[in-house]
């Protein structure tokens, strides 16, 4: 399968290495192009493309209310994945709650943004431990914190657990390993927590680790 991209960005310089190097790969197709927000939202529409990189920074409308209208338009049929100048960027965590499946620094290496790219659109979460401990934990102070919530009504105590360990930014494998479990049990939780709880992916559940008070803000996946 071949993945539609469409890319987003105010730099003419960055928007255009940026398609240059994706159209090189036979799996990866640009569909189309937009310098700011609201084109990006009708580029999406009239391309409908597996995943769009968005600047979060743009004219006219950010990436983060292009991210929501293209992802609710598309009803989550389209990915977004969010570029970003800084790696603590203080628009990262709301855009990963607008929906976005996760973010790349606009340096990355070729290899970084092919990785980024094919992750996205395969329905995955871009989120590494790093990520999850340094930048949602970091915007998450900022919001206003909900009591600690030691019982979700329809999860199992195993379902929380696990839901804890994808915030904390353990992988699967990570995730079979600390509960002493297999890889297909852990995906079959996964699969019934993300059922439970209307969750499109690892982003969404880290942000509901973090607003449900399950996970505190700095905590590490120790």
């Amino acid at each position: 399968m071949v993945i539609r991209v469409l890319v987003a960005d105010d730099q003419a310089v960055v928007r255009t290495a940026f398609s240059s190097l994706l159209n090189t790969q036979e799996d990866i197709e640009v569909v189309g192009e937009a310098e700011d927000g609201e084109q990006a939202v009708r580029g999406a529409a009239e391309h409908r493309p597996d995943l769009v990189l968005l600047d979060i920074r743009m004219p006219r409308m950010n990436g983060i209310e292009a991210a929501r209208e293209i992802v609710a338009a598309s009803e989550g049929a389209t990915r977004a994945l969010m570029l970003t100048t800084f790696g603590l960027d203080e628009y990262v965590y709301e855009a990963l709650a607008a929906g976005a499946s996760g973010f790349l620094l606009k340096d990355a290496t070729f290899p970084e943004l092919l990785h980024a790219v094919r992750v996205v659109a395969d329905g995955q979460a871009l989120l590494s431990p790093e990520v999850t401990g340094r930048l949602i934990a970091e915007f998450a102070r900022q919001r206003v914190s909900a009591p600690p919530v030691r019982d979700i009504e329809g999860l199992t105590a195993r379902e929380c657990e696990v839901l804890v360990l994808i915030a904390r930014g353990l992988s699967n494998g990570d995730i079979a390993g600390r509960l002493t479990i297999t890889d297909h049990t852990v995906k079959t939780h996964i699969n019934r927590l993300f059922a439970k709880m209307g969750l499109r992916d690892r982003a969404q559940a880290v942000i509901l680790a973090y607003e449900l008070g399950l996970v505190v803000a700095g905590t590490r996946g120790t």
